[in-house]
């Protein structure tokens, strides 16, 4: 494994891991499973994700990320330890080169830590790269001509709203709402509205199978079983997907005024660009079933979800390690 070089999405919510010659090799949950006396992890991924809300006292499920940075260093250098065995194997000649994507609006404080953690778990030489610009190269934007380019990059805790043009980020909004606030839209509502109270990966199952940014005519339905929240007894209900529309305009509406503040900043002869070609959606939300009619309506600018968004930023680290072997790539930085 001499030289071996990745690229990681490691997102909020799940975690998007790319091998040099082999493309993208694995995605799983960002979710770790830790047994609080012994501190030992137990779980990592899928296995970790499913025991979220179900464990005894002793173990706790939790997200090291939280709207993309890390929360927790220690957990988050686990989960990467996990990705690079699963992707290397146990024996490795040398430690690899890793481009690791981070939120556009990133600290020098959650830089250092990105670095600390990849750093602990085994990598070589790490550098980081905005998402915003990972998912447009991804996404097979042109971002090396003097056009502009505009890309809305949503995944599980991060919107980030960014114009690029010869290979930069000229102006961005990095928006700590997305797919979570989604979910958390829809907990707040069903409490509200029909007084039942869900977990997270219920309202995740019902954002994935029926959400929609927009009423439709013909609404999608689905039965859901939670607590009610006076009784505290089991109960079930049927919604459909204009209840779910109905939840998601809160969050959807400030990820719309986001977008338009940064083409509020985009100067003239790019935005000229934008107006013609439209605006580009990727990641895990960008799925959402008529978010591009709604972005479309609300801005005035055409959107077109990208092809598998949800796989646009670890494509694009992949991309972006040839770029910064060639210097032609404006990134955030390295650390060595």
């Amino acid at each position: 494994m001499i030289g071996k070089r990745m690229g990681i999405d490691l997102g909020t919510a799940n975690s998007v891991v790319f091998l040099e010659g082999q493309g993208i090799i694995l995605m799983e949950p960002t979710v770790v499973a830790i047994d609080t006396v012994s501190r030992r992890v137990i779980a990592v991924g899928q296995e970790a994700k499913s025991m979220l809300g179900k464990t005894p006292d002793n173990i706790i499920a939790k997200r090291p990320m939280r709207n993309g940075v890390i929360a927790d260093s220690r957990v988050t250098e686990a989960i990467l330890k996990y990705f690079l065995g699963k992707a290397l194997g146990p024996i490795r000649l040398s430690k690899p080169e890793l481009v690791v994507s981070v939120p556009a609006g990133i600290t020098s404080v959650e830089e250092r830590a990105v670095f600390r953690a990849a750093s602990n778990a085994g990598a070589g030489k790490v550098h980081l790269i905005p998402e915003p610009l990972a998912a447009a190269i991804g996404a097979g934007l042109p971002i090396h001509r003097s056009s502009g380019n505009m890309i809305v990059n949503m995944g599980g805790g991060t919107a980030e709203i960014a114009v690029i043009s010869l290979n930069g980020v000229v102006e961005f909004e990095s928006l700590r709402i997305a797919g979570d606030a989604l979910n958390d839209a829809i907990i707040t509502y069903l409490k509200k509205k029909h007084n039942m109270t869900v977990g997270e990966q219920m309202a995740e199952q019902i954002k994935m199978k029926i959400g929609s940014a927009l009423s439709v005519e013909r609404p999608e339905k689905m039965e859901i079983r939670g607590r009610d929240s006076t009784a505290g007894m089991p109960r079930a209900i049927t919604i459909d997907s204009n209840d779910i529309a109905e939840a998601l305009k809160s969050p959807l509406s400030k990820i719309i005024r986001a977008i338009k503040h940064v083409l509020e900043k985009t100067p003239p002869e790019l935005s000229a660009d934008i107006v013609d070609r439209g605006m580009v959606m990727s990641g895990g939300t960008a799925q959402l079933k008529n978010l591009d009619n709604l972005l479309s309506k609300a801005i005035g600018v055409p959107a077109h979800v990208a092809e598998d968004p949800i796989y646009c930023v670890a494509k694009g680290t992949g991309v972006a390690l040839d770029l910064l072997a060639d210097g032609t790539l404006n990134y955030l930085g390295a650390n060595g």
